[in-house]
């Protein structure tokens, strides 16, 4: 596989725009500074088309980053921008695929989305952009295989910047990977925990600037974008990219619903502006479709959810959650995806969320507790994915989840309380990049009470699946202290899912 030369990567900026050919009727731009400054990305990778995605960061929007909290909003730059963008199969640009311009506009930031069409499968790319007298660095990306008898890919979430480095990302940028899953939780909109280690410098966004803002200084983050340069991403959004908790068109900290409902439009577009999606989602932000299907040959499909947008209203307490009516997805994503995984043919059949799906009992001893923000408060919501999975007959179920800070492998059944039953899917979650992890207690006690629960864990850090015809295998890898710069990374444990037989194995 193909590799980035890390001075390649960080060759971007001013003086390597000398190396491009004349920009011509386009409308070029003298930047005092770097305007690539958040790197670039790219993403939704088909058969025959991909995502490049960047934002030009002007000296006016650089200053508003680390602004004063208290002062005026910052004025934006009305004139709209014109990037050139660059595709090659080899990294030193000499194989030309295609090029082109794309007007960056006011109204999303100057945020850059253009869908390349026309590649071949299962193919890696390199790519580019310019602007005036500055390039960006050179990213990597690749187009989803027709067939394939092998593929990797890693699964993350829960990044809160504050509370630790994002050593976890450079590790990651160094595998050999062929896709990058974010299940959630790319920013947080407010300050969680203690000794933390950088500052968010600005208080809680509710207006788009601010969620702007909050997104540019995640992204400022090298070890961050060097992940995104080195594979293509594919992402979801939890709670946090809007506020803690919400549900659909209210939240417990945000009881003026229109206000809410303002303010969650910004969230959308915002994460928009800064993801490396497609820019059909542009046309309106009242509400944003995420869920999607993705295939990679023969071998792995993919699904998308989304468990946020659509989903019922919290409950206070668990007597209601078996309630038909309560739903995670809301009826149109339900139906969507009954009719998307009847209609796979893959061998493995990723279905990716934002949370742990298995049931999971908090307290010990015969009480029961449970995290109603989960699946656990929307159990029959739960029973009819289930329902779809099992009509569907697809093969080999894997469920992928984040949100929780903790690594978890399970068995899912349709009976948790039967400990004799087969399980008919296969559940890992990956723990939390930086963001605070649950006590060992607290761990201990989910082991204790719930025997599908087969493994868990506080270590920070991300997974690594490994699809063959024969098994899926998954690395949980954690990093040695989120609080240092640079922390080594190493895989502490592993697990195998066998070709027709849900479960899992450690190994």
């Amino acid at each position: 596989m193909p590799r980035i030369d890390r001075r390649s990567f960080l060759a971007g900026g001013l003086a390597a725009a000398a190396i491009w050919r004349p920009l011509g009727s386009a409308r070029a731009a003298s930047f005092k500074t770097d305007p690539f400054s958040l790197g670039i990305a790219s993403g939704s990778p088909r058969a025959d088309s991909v995502v490049l995605w960047t934002r030009l960061i002007l000296e006016e929007t650089a200053a508003a980053v680390s602004a004063d909290p208290f002062a005026p909003a910052p004025q934006p730059v009305t004139d709209p921008i014109d990037v050139e963008w660059m595709v090659a199969e080899d990294e030193a640009f000499s194989k030309p695929v295609q090029s082109g311009l794309f007007r960056a506009v006011p109204e999303f930031a100057h945020s850059v989305h253009v869908e390349v069409k026309g590649l071949q499968p299962g193919r890696w790319y390199f790519y580019r952009f310019r602007s005036g007298n500055a390039a960006s660095p050179v990213g990597r990306t690749r187009t989803a295989p027709e067939s394939a008898d092998a593929f990797r890919f890693a699964f993350a979430s829960c990044q809160q910047y504050e509370q630790g480095y994002y050593s976890a990302y450079g590790d990651m940028a160094g595998k050999d990977l062929d896709l990058v899953v974010h299940l959630g939780d790319y920013i947080y909109e407010r300050s969680y925990g203690a000794q933390l280690v950088r500052k968010h410098g600005t208080g809680v966004p509710s207006m788009l600037y601010e969620y702007r803002d909050r997104y540019a200084l995640y992204k400022s983050d090298p070890q961050l974008q060097a992940a995104h340069a080195a594979f293509p991403w594919l992402a979801v959004w939890d709670d946090h990219e809007v506020i803690n908790n919400y549900s659909n068109d209210r939240a417990p900290d945000a009881p003026d619903q229109a206000a809410f409902l303002a303010r969650r439009r910004a969230a959308y577009q915002a994460w928009f502006e800064h993801m490396p999606v497609s820019p059909g989602l542009a046309a309106g932000f009242d509400a944003l479709r995420i869920y999607d299907h993705y295939r990679f040959g023969n071998l792995l499909a993919l699904t998308l959810l989304d468990t946020r947008q659509y989903r019922s209203p919290q409950l206070r307490g668990s007597a209601a959650a078996d309630q038909p009516e309560r739903t995670m997805l809301g009826p149109a994503q339900e139906e969507w995806l009954g009719r998307t995984l009847g209609g796979s043919r893959a061998k493995w059949n990723i279905i990716a969320q934002q949370t742990l799906l298995s049931e999971r009992d908090t307290r010990a001893g015969p009480e029961t507790g449970h995290n109603l923000d989960g699946w656990d408060g929307y159990r029959t919501a739960r029973a009819r994915l289930l329902d779809a999975v099992q009509s569907s007959a697809i093969r080999n179920p894997v469920i992928i989840g984040g949100d929780l800070h903790a690594f978890y492998a399970a068995d899912v059944k349709r009976d948790f309380a039967d400990e004799k039953a087969a399980p008919i899917a296969t559940e890992f979650v990956g723990g939390s990049i930086t963001s605070d992890a649950p006590s060992e207690a607290s761990l201990a006690t989910a082991l204790a009470e719930n025997p599908h629960l087969k493994f868990a864990s506080d270590k920070h850090g991300y997974a690594v699946m490994r699809l063959s015809d024969r098994s899926a295998e998954v690395d949980f890898i954690g990093i040695a202290d989120r609080k240092q710069q640079n922390s080594p990374a190493n895989v502490f444990q592993s697990f195998a899912v066998a070709d027709g037989a849900a479960g899992v194995n450690r190994l």
